[in-house]
């Protein structure tokens, strides 16, 4: 149920022996500086199109043949963009990004030690911290994947989720989100520290979700009364 095959398809043999090798499927991120290195290598390698306009820092960054870097975008790294990736104006990738092809990082998006699998998408105004979207998600515009919990104590403590009864210390003091293939976000969607979606789940707009593990295949919506009042004007 927490195993990485669980979230992801992983029966293409270069993502089955990048990922399967992790146990519970949050162990993934702690592992991402290891897998960005070992992709990208210790230097800058462009083969796609990086835009006048955009800056690079002199971080190793791989730009895959297809992909396209946007005037605006602002590109830390390391990261790895593979090929046929839009990173889109003003889309800000800071360390410890991967982005299998055709994924998408748009408009006034950020990421930060992010896995995107292929075609999962952040078109606009996203926030993507210690986090990992599966094949073909879609993150509706103004969505949060917010990654550090409010503390009072001095110290970060690490997140630990509730499953069937159990805490597991995930190790991380900082977690964001865990989406499975196919989920889908409405706009402005907020997640808390440490939320696992399984496959194919929609989350209605405007819901704040809570940390845990969610069913896959199923609906994650808001109730609320809306009202709406005539005008009466005076006199």
């Amino acid at each position: 149920m927490l195993e990485p095959d669980d979230f992801f398809d992983l029966t293409e043999r270069k993502l089955h022996e990048l990922l399967s090798p992790f146990r519970n499927v949050w162990e993934i991120l702690a592992g991402l500086p290891r897998i960005v290195a070992e992709m990208v290598g210790t230097e800058q390698r462009i083969e796609g199109s990086v835009s006048p306009g955009a800056t690079l820092s002199d971080r190793p960054i791989y730009v895959g043949p297809g992909a396209v870097v946007e005037p605006g975008a602002y590109i830390l790294g390391p990261a790895y963009i593979g090929a046929n990736v839009v990173i889109r104006h003003g889309a800000y990738v800071r360390s410890n990004c991967v982005f299998l092809d055709s994924s998408l990082l748009g408009h006034a998006s950020e990421a930060k030690n992010a896995l995107f699998l292929p075609n999962a998408k952040a078109p606009h105004f996203a926030y993507v911290g210690d986090s990992i979207l599966g094949h073909g998600v879609n993150l509706g515009a103004g969505t949060k994947l917010s990654n550090l919990p409010i503390e009072i104590a001095p110290e970060r403590q690490n997140i630990t989720i509730a499953v069937g009864g159990h805490k597991y210390d995930t190790g991380l003091t900082k977690l964001g989100a865990i989406l499975g293939d196919g989920v889908e976000t409405g706009c402005n969607v907020v997640t808390n520290p440490g939320v696992l979606i399984l496959p194919r789940t929609i989350i209605y707009p405007g819901v704040v979700v809570n940390k845990g593990l969610y069913a896959g295949k199923s609906i994650i919506k808001l109730r609320q009364i809306t009202e709406h009042v005539p005008i009466v004007q005076p006199g």
